[in-house]
């Protein structure tokens, strides 16, 4: 049973208002009632403080929208459900922005009331996410520990339930794709077909097949029909990931899927009507993208119906001490060794890291401490450097040097800070070669663009070496 809470309701309709007043009371919920937006209003001010509050959308002289507005103003933190019972995509999405958690849609049956209200009390009162690791399927977990993030997962579970476009912001590894599972979970297509398609990864000239599909003859080696992502993933949920890395010619033809779902596969006439939930990702400058035409301004709005943004781990530092353990807890069972301690010491040096790679970092930093076994090393490797800078995962060559002058680190910290001087060498003559095209430099180390995107930061090459060429590559 739902923990009792404090509930203001407030709905025009006097057989809807008894209706649900009654849904509450069985679970011993303590319920205020108003019959309009300014008695709503008048109760808040007169100091009710409720725990959440349910609202109805559609109303005489102030509406749902005026009202959410105005209790948002009075108590920023205050919980509030909207009511509605027209789906109305526009309004749902505005409300959103304009602070609600959830949206219900009228009839509801008492376990859809139930499990709304469940969630909306219980993280108000600290219980639910609260640290708590979510699991989304195989390896792929979702965490709300920090206050950013409580936030994004409450507006994630409302967006879910909007069959709109979303647009996922955040730099390189701070759980993008995570967070597009989520939202698939916990939308009514949770039962269908989720797919990833990383723009960045598939050539140009390949990616509008691999999308859309082909017909046998419709290029030299298409020898039969071959169905794209869009049509393998109908009535389900389709991420497209690095959405700034695609030409623009194909960011017409997704343009005209987003308006029209349908398109036709390469080499035919057929059109084909599909129903796909689209998500996109970026780490991109989204207005330095628009302003070289690297992004069309008519696809973002399209794309922008709903924007979440991650914030970097450096943000959200609660997170780290649960994200650690989680991971030592999975890398053990798959390497088949014992769990690590996660020392005092260690842990501090985690905390203060400022984590550029951001989950990804973390990820293979625990996989290393599994690995190599040594707490010391561990720490060692992420305290900050002389000038100030961050951890000596950015700054090999000192950490080479360190090690070789003492021989503290012993030969593994030797072989391993010599192959990463070895690398970021490596990478920073293909980035100077191909005019810092860092497309062209991934193709040259036959690693991926994103893997390239990370060893940037993680070797600090970016930092330290013609940045102003950088921010103007691919």
């Amino acid at each position: 049973m739902t923990q009792p809470a404090n509930i203001l309701l407030v709905d025009d309709e006097p057989g809807m208002l008894r209706y649900i007043r009654t849904l509450l009371e069985v679970d011993e919920h303590k319920v205020q009632t108003a019959t309009c937006g300014e008695e709503a209003l008048e109760q808040v001010q007169k100091g009710l403080q409720p725990d959440l509050v349910l609202l109805d959308l559609l109303m005489p002289g102030i509406d749902g929208l005026q009202t959410l507005e105005q209790l948002r103003q009075m108590r920023p933190g205050l919980r509030v459900v909207m009511l509605s019972c027209v789906s109305d995509t526009r309004k749902v999405v505005q409300a959103m922005r304009l602070g609600a958690i959830d949206y219900l849609t009228k009839p509801f049956q008492k376990a859809e009331l139930d499990s709304v209200i469940g969630q909306c009390v219980g993280a108000a009162k600290g219980e639910s996410y609260a640290g708590e690791v979510e699991e989304l399927c195989d390896d792929v977990f979702f965490i709300a520990a920090s206050p950013a993030m409580k936030k994004i997962r409450s507006q994630a579970a409302l967006v879910a339930n909007v069959d709109i476009p979303v647009l996922l912001l955040g730099e390189s590894g701070t759980g993008k794709e995570v967070l597009a599972r989520l939202i698939h979970k916990l939308s009514p297509r949770a039962h269908r077909t989720f797919l990833k398609v990383n723009c960045a990864a598939v050539p140009a000239d390949l990616l509008e097949s691999e999308l859309f599909g082909y017909e046998a003859g419709a290029f030299t080696g298409a020898n039969h029909a071959k169905p794209g992502k869009f049509e393998l993933c109908n009535k389900g949920t389709i991420l497209l990931d690095e959405i700034g890395e695609m030409p623009p010619l194909l960011q017409a033809k997704l343009l005209h899927v987003l308006q029209d779902q349908t398109f036709s596969r390469l080499g035919s006439r057929n059109v084909i009507k599909v129903d796909v939930r689209i998500l996109a990702a970026t780490n991109i400058d989204i207005p330095e993208a628009l302003a070289t035409k690297r992004l069309r301004e008519d696809l973002y709005y399209r794309l922008n119906a709903f924007t979440l943004s991650l914030p970097p781990l450096r943000d959200r530092k609660e997170e780290i001490p649960i994200l650690l353990k989680h991971f030592m807890s999975r890398m053990s069972e798959s390497y088949a060794r014992s769990p690590l301690p996660l020392g005092p010491a260690l842990m501090e040096a985690c905390m203060r890291h400022p984590w550029p790679g951001n989950l990804r970092e973390l990820s293979n930093f625990v996989k290393r401490y599994l690995v190599l076994g040594d707490e010391n090393l561990a720490t060692s490797e992420l305290q900050p450097r002389p000038d100030g800078g961050g951890g000596s995962q950015n700054d090999v060559d000192g950490k080479a040097a360190a090690a070789s002058a003492d021989g503290a680190g012993g030969l593994k910290s030797l072989a391993r800070t010599a192959k990463d001087g070895a690398e970021a060498e490596a990478i920073a003559r293909a980035l100077e070669e191909t005019n810092w095209n860092r497309k062209q430099a991934a193709v040259i180390l036959k690693i991926s663009y994103k893997a390239l995107l990370y060893k940037i930061r993680q070797y600090g090459i970016a930092q330290t070496r013609s940045t102003h060429r950088l921010s103007a590559g691919a």
